[in-house]
């Protein structure tokens, strides 16, 4: 609740309560956002003004930060939440709860980006990540693609989540 008529005093008095409760002062039940198509409502809010509730999604914009990029792909699973278990079996999407996404965006944008391969050219949409043994020449010095990959080295635990594609 958004009021303090609840507390006590620092001595650990009960305060008097010299006012009655006020409209503003009220909470909102939870979303309890599932993991399903998506389903979203309205509520009215202070002043007419409208926020929107979602009560159901199943995509969201997801930022792979080292690279600066975001894409939006589609959300599989909910894996991990610190908070309480109940909320991984039943797949509720909150804030810190550790899910596994459709990695086919983040595929092509490797592929694109470091391999200059797009649409059909990719091979069953798996990255190409095999770079390190590749040497600069005095013919392939003007190669962009080249450069990054030279520039750059993945994780293996991401190389192995790119291959599996989630």
């Amino acid at each position: 609740s958004r009021d303090s008529r609840h507390k006590r005093r620092l001595t650990g008095g009960r305060m008097p309560i010299h006012k009655k409760k006020r409209l503003f002062e009220s909470g909102r039940p939870p979303a309890n956002t599932k993991l399903e198509a998506k389903k979203v409502r309205l509520v009215r809010t202070r002043g007419g003004n409208r926020k929107y509730r979602a009560l159901a999604n199943n995509t969201g914009n997801f930022v792979w930060a080292s690279e600066g990029i975001s894409r939006k792909t589609n959300i599989l699973n909910t894996i991990y939440n610190a908070t309480n278990n109940e909320l991984v079996r039943t797949n509720t999407l909150v804030k810190n709860s550790v899910i596994s996404i459709d990695a086919t965006p983040f595929v092509e944008w490797v592929n694109n980006h470091y391999n200059g391969v797009q649409g059909d050219q990719a091979k069953d949409g798996k990255p190409n990540l095999d770079w390190e043994d590749a040497k600069t020449t005095q013919a392939n010095a003007d190669d962009v693609f080249l450069t990054r990959r030279l520039g750059t080295t993945l994780a293996a635990s991401l190389k192995k989540q790119l291959g599996d594609g989630t």
